[in-house]
């Protein structure tokens, strides 16, 4: 099976919302858990996953701190913010509605 190259456009910032709900994390652990939740399948790069995570920031979805990590790096952790959890919530509703329509036609008997 082949690996998609690119997301739907709009995902990532769901699916960084999301890790973001789960607990405060790194950018390098946002970006491992996306992959290990997905089986391997959704692998997001830095390339796309730090301006993503500015991008969020800047928008007042999720804030960032310096903090150290468990192997004594100084590493940004970033966590989701009350506006942040609105908009996963609307961003989680439109993706449903989305990719039920986009299901309904393609698996249309």
């Amino acid at each position: 099976m082949s690996r998609p190259t690119d997301l739907v456009q709009g995902t990532l910032d769901l699916l960084v919302l999301k890790m973001l709900a789960l607990q405060p994390m790194h950018g390098w652990a946002i970006g491992e858990r996306i992959k290990q939740m997905s089986k391997d399948i959704l692998q997001v790069g830095p390339g796309s996953l730090y301006p993503a995570l500015h991008r969020l920031e800047g928008a007042g979805w999720i804030s960032a701190e310096w903090s150290v990590s468990e192997d004594k790096r100084r590493v940004k952790f970033y966590s989701i913010t009350k506006e942040g959890r609105k908009r996963l919530r609307q961003e989680a509703a439109d993706w449903k509605r989305l990719s039920g329509a986009i299901s309904s036609i393609v698996f249309e008997s």
